[in-house]
């Protein structure tokens, strides 16, 4: 120690003065390297989830609402990005940055479609509880949101899957109610058909 703080010492007197080293030789060891699990169990997700997914506009834009590009575009970037996400295989980094995006900016235009494409995400992962919550607060958040018809059907759904034959009952037919003479009512009528009794 004495000798590095005299070096340092002559250092600091004579900037040109380099100190002197000692070069170490390392025996490497016999030893292998610990094996580590680099295994990640693969998910597919259901084929229709993903169709829905790849169908979404790219700018993942609101159909009713626009012009927020303009009010912050850093805010419809991350939006965008987190669609990218979904598009492009990473399903559940998708599904973090939408719900955070819908947690941090409930006021934004696109909120209510970033609570229903991470409640689609989910469902591609097979979250179906997780899923139905996504949906039910995007519902009772955005009663007038774009989305709702479509997020109402997938609540049925997840509830079809968590083997919950009264509570889709129940949304199937206050979307018939609801939405009578739409596309949603038209199909929620038919998934009630197909409801067991």
């Amino acid at each position: 120690m004495e000798r590095l703080e005299a070096g340092h010492a002559a250092s600091a007197a004579s900037p040109r003065e380099v100190p002197s080293l000692t070069v170490v030789k390392l025996k490497p060891k016999s030893d292998p390297a610990p094996k580590l699990s680099v295994s990640v169990p693969v998910v597919e997700p259901d084929a229709d989830m993903v169709a829905e997914i790849l169908e979404a506009p790219p700018s993942g834009s609101s159909r009713a609402q626009s012009g927020s590009s303009a009010d912050n575009p850093s805010l419809d970037a991350e939006f965008a990005e987190g669609m990218a996400a979904l598009r492009t295989g990473n399903v559940s980094g998708g599904i973090a940055r939408l719900q955070r995006f819908a947690a941090q900016n409930p006021r934004h235009p696109k909120a209510d479609n970033a609570l229903y494409f991470a409640g689609v995400g989910l469902m591609a992962l097979s979250g179906f509880e997780e899923a139905a919550g996504t949906f039910e607060r995007l519902l009772s958040s955005y009663p007038a949101s774009d989305e709702g018809q479509a997020a109402m059907l997938k609540l049925a759904e997840c509830r079809v899957r968590l083997k919950n034959a009264r509570e889709a009952r129940a949304v199937y037919t206050q979307v018939v109610n609801k939405y009578p003479g739409s596309a949603a009512a038209n199909e929620a009528t038919q998934r009630l058909a197909a409801l067991p009794p």
